[in-house]
């Protein structure tokens, strides 16, 4: 809707400083870049490698090429079965649902995987136009939105 109506002309844009998530207690970055995954404490080595191995799957995925999908069937296959394919945690697959695909509840979970795993490529595409996170900001708060429409 900016971009149709113009409004950007008169905003001014930054990237936040990066996404962050609350697990037991603490707030963590979410990492953005390779040295910071292996540095994260939010996962293990060994899950460090598998996430890693899912998002690789997820960057690679086509619904248009069969040959992606690697035996999952994207409009059936629950994301639950894909998350188990991988021997994605519980931690990992909560940080996964919601600070990647933005979904508030688990109920993704039991539905086809093809909207998530959409979702996730999406922030991950996002991430990599905008650098260390994939959400802008008006510059000087939202309060220039109304304004820029007013324009």
């Amino acid at each position: 809707m900016l971009l149709f109506t113009e409004v950007t002309h008169y905003l001014d844009f930054k990237v936040t400083e990066g996404s962050f998530v609350y697990e037991g207690g603490k707030i963590y970055k979410v990492p953005t870049t390779e040295a910071e995954a292996l540095a994260s404490s939010l996962m293990g080595l060994f899950e460090k490698r598998r996430f890693r191995k899912f998002l690789v799957y997820v960057a690679n995925f086509d619904e248009s090429d069969p040959r992606t999908f690697e035996g999952i069937d994207p409009k059936k296959t629950a994301m639950r079965e894909v998350y188990k394919k991988f021997d994605l945690g519980q931690d990992v697959i909560d940080f996964t649902g919601h600070a990647l695909a933005l979904y508030r509840t688990d109920d993704y979970l039991d539905q086809p995987c093809c909207e998530t795993i959409n979702r996730i490529k999406l922030y991950s595409e996002s991430l990599a136009r905008y650098g260390k996170s994939p959400y802008l900001y008006p510059l000087y708060g939202l309060g220039e939105l109304p304004q820029g429409f007013a324009r």
